[in-house]
């Protein structure tokens, strides 16, 4: 059973690798031209930031549910 806890934190890290990799390419290099002002871009790229966050969360979240879930069954 400790195997499920190790591949959680494995998962873990992979998704936050992945998280800041998305971030770097996907929400960086964003920008509206320039006669939009440079706090609605950067906004606009904190609130996809903070979109990707909850995202990974929850899946954590299932993640862990199941993993501990398992583990009390046994």
């Amino acid at each position: 059973m400790a195997i499920k806890i190790y591949s959680f934190i494995f998962v873990m890290w992979i998704l936050m690798i992945l998280g800041g990799g998305l971030v770097v390419l996907f929400v960086g290099p964003i920008s509206f031209g320039t006669n939009i002002e440079p706090i609605i871009t950067s906004g606009v790229k904190v609130g996809l930031a903070l979109f990707l966050i909850f995202i990974w969360v929850i899946i954590l979240t299932k993640i862990k549910n199941w993993v501990f879930k398992s583990q009390i069954k046994s």
